[in-house]
């Protein structure tokens, strides 16, 4: 067997839009790249020892899987997996890596953005100059205030520290309840209920796991201060969207910052697109300049590690859906 044919087959699943990373040049040469849509990868599939899903939202994959004859690592090119965790994927012997450590520092601004612009009423005073209207009014001081993290990864710690350095009292909230260096005190999100009542505002950074899934249900929000604010970074089914609903038109809770929902794009017939205490973003809280540039070299390097037969870099533990460390 010639070199040309000992090469690893990689396939890469782009979208319209994105239909591969740049400079994918040096992988080519060291393995056949085959660059397909989710229509082309049923066929692309069978040979194929690694797939690159570079449009991670696809669910292309679960329909394919029958195909993956010989796959032995796949990579998502965003930090949650749980759209291809199905089971026929958790249950093989395939590796999967994922953008690990790509978003934190982003999201970590983009959640402190959330807390500034609450707490200093920018969103009323946009709408007032709009109006022409000169309203004085008074707002809160954000030094001092309390954030309850809840999801304790690498995206939650980033969170903690910048929140903490802006003057906030941070706890996080994670799977046990421990003491930790960048959360102080973390609580179990199995005692929410106990505990939520403490913050200000109430960040979700949690993977989307069984576990964790509808975790921000009615009674939580009922046991959350009735100024508190929610800020969901995480996914949207973390929240259960209509308790959610009911309680920002009762006044239960006094705001929302959403940047996930149950289904997006978020229909135009939500209420959530007319409630004034909701502040809706398009599920961009990490995508900043640059974003796709830096998910493309992360995983070229992954790649390379692969291709020398050496060790993969975030590895994700399949039975929970996320990179280990300190959760």
């Amino acid at each position: 067997m010639s070199a040309e044919q000992q090469k690893p087959k990689l396939v890469v699943l782009g979208g319209a839009d994105h239909p591969k990373p740049a400079g994918m040049e040096p992988i080519e040469q060291r393995a056949h790249v085959h660059y397909v849509d989710a229509d082309g990868l049923a066929d692309a599939l069978p040979g194929a020892d690694a797939l690159l899903l570079w449009d991670f939202f696809s669910s292309a994959l679960k329909d394919s899987w029958p195909h993956a004859d010989s796959l032995r690592w796949v990579h998502v090119a965003a930090a949650g997996v749980d759209a291809i965790l199905f089971d026929e994927l958790a249950g093989s012997d395939v590796v999967i890596t994922n953008a690990h450590g790509t978003f934190d520092r982003p999201i970590a601004e983009y959640v402190l953005a959330t807390i500034l612009a609450a707490d200093k009423d920018l969103y009323r005073s946009h709408d007032l100059q709009r109006e022409k209207t000169w309203q004085h009014r008074e707002t809160r001081l954000v030094t001092g205030s309390k954030a309850l993290v809840i999801g304790t990864g690498g995206i939650g710690r980033e969170t903690a520290r910048l929140l903490r350095a802006a003057g906030l009292e941070v706890r996080g909230a994670g799977r046990t309840e421990r003491q930790d260096d960048d959360f102080g005190a973390v609580l179990a999100t199995s005692e929410l209920v106990d505990h939520i009542g403490w913050a200000d505002h109430v960040i979700t950074i949690a993977p989307l796991t069984e576990q964790t899934r509808g975790m921000i249900n009615a009674d939580v929000l009922a046991a959350m201060k009735p100024s508190a604010h929610l800020v969901n970074v995480g996914r949207g089914q973390l929240v259960d969207e209509a308790a959610l609903i009911e309680a920002l038109t009762s006044g239960s809770i006094a705001q929302a910052s959403l940047d996930v929902f149950e289904q997006e794009p978020l229909d135009e017939s939500s209420p959530l697109w007319t409630i004034p205490s909701v502040h809706i973003s398009a599920h961009m809280a990490g995508d900043v300049v640059g974003w796709r540039e830096t998910l493309g070299g992360q995983f070229k390097e992954n790649a390379s590690r692969w291709l020398d037969g050496g060790e993969l870099a975030n590895v994700v533990d399949k039975q929970r859906g996320y990179v280990p460390g300190r959760r």
